[in-house]
């Protein structure tokens, strides 16, 4: 599986399990924001571009940028992972992503016809003409600390699609508008709300506005931008979900624990977990719960956090038979 929340695929590979499956394979907030009902218009009308506007406004406050110019709106980021190769002002055809991280960036600027390499440690990123970096990242949660990245010379792609839960201080937002950084940030993620398909860029003016362009006129949808006005100021909302992630990350540690699993690392979304990966990935998909397994390296999991009392008592079950 290529990604998590593929269950037409696990629904195959476990065709005796119960239905539904419990989705754990993904890191997305199984606690999505309360959104209220969506106001008039927002599925009728095309989208306001003041509406578009204002939805900028809040999220560079989120984000930390000083400017809404600075910010690029889409539907979801995976769109932009796939535009960059495309639209950023590159001289050479070098690029390196920081790995194992999330494999549509090398796939994208692979498929874009640039020479990718996938590199292990943060000094081999010197000296390529893109480096890409996920931070946090995606599976084990590594972090670098945003000073090494704003005093990264070159032209560099920051993915911090788990950032926003994060402890402050984590984006490398504030050294924008610094030429050749950009930034992207994930709406659904963080608050439960994956189908809405909301992401940001962030970028100096210049850039931002290019990627906008080619994005083209209302590329984020009424219901999403509706969303992203609502929740995105909702500072209380994420100061609760934090200290609730937190408790459901300890409890998390301790039931895979139990198994004989150790934790490599994560986020307040996800969970890597080393030991007898197959046979642990078997028992629940038998279950009917879907984890992240890996081709590489294959002794590890992933796991996203359950959602309500059912749902972790439905695993506490499982794992401990």
């Amino acid at each position: 599986m290529a990604h998590g929340g593929m269950l037409s695929a696990a629904r195959a590979l476990f065709p005796e399990a119960p239905w539904p499956f419990l989705d754990l394979s993904t890191g997305i907030n199984p606690v999505s924001y309360p959104l209220p009902a969506l106001p008039a218009g927002a599925l009728t009308r095309l989208p306001d571009a003041g509406d578009e506007l204002a939805l900028r406004e809040v999220a560079a406050a989120a984000y930390g940028v000083t400017d809404a110019e600075m910010v690029v709106a889409a539907p979801g980021t995976q769109i932009l992972i796939s535009l960059l190769p495309y639209l950023l002002p590159v001289a050479g055809r070098r690029v390196a992503v920081l790995s194992p991280t999330y494999g549509e960036h090398e796939a994208a600027w692979r498929t874009a016809g640039f020479d990718v390499s996938a590199v292990a440690d943060f000094s081999g990123l010197a000296g390529v003409d893109v480096a890409v970096v996920c931070n946090p990242n995606n599976p084990d949660g590594r972090v670098i600390d945003p000073a090494v990245l704003a005093g990264f010379g070159g032209t560099l792609v920051v993915d911090e699609a788990f950032a926003d839960l994060e402890p402050g201080g984590l984006s490398v937002a504030a050294a924008l508008p610094r030429a050749g950084l950009v930034v992207l940030r994930s709406f659904g993620k963080s608050y439960g709300l994956a189908g809405v398909r909301l992401g940001f860029a962030l970028a100096e003016p210049s850039l931002a506005a290019r990627l906008r362009g080619a994005l083209g006129p209302w590329a984020v949808s009424g219901p999403a931008l509706a969303a992203g006005l609502q929740a995105l100021p909702d500072a209380a909302w994420r100061a609760a979900t934090v200290a609730r992630l937190d408790r459901d990350t300890g409890r998390l540690d301790e039931m895979v624990r139990r198994v004989g699993m150790t934790l490599v690392g994560g986020t307040r979304l996800f969970r890597l977990y080393r030991g007898d990966a197959e046979a642990v990935f078997q028992r629940l998909g038998r279950a009917g719960i879907l984890v992240r397994r890996f081709q590489a390296p294959p002794d590890v999991l992933r796991f996203g956090l359950p959602g309500d009392a059912a749902d972790w008592r439905r695993l506490e079950v499982v794992l401990a038979g």
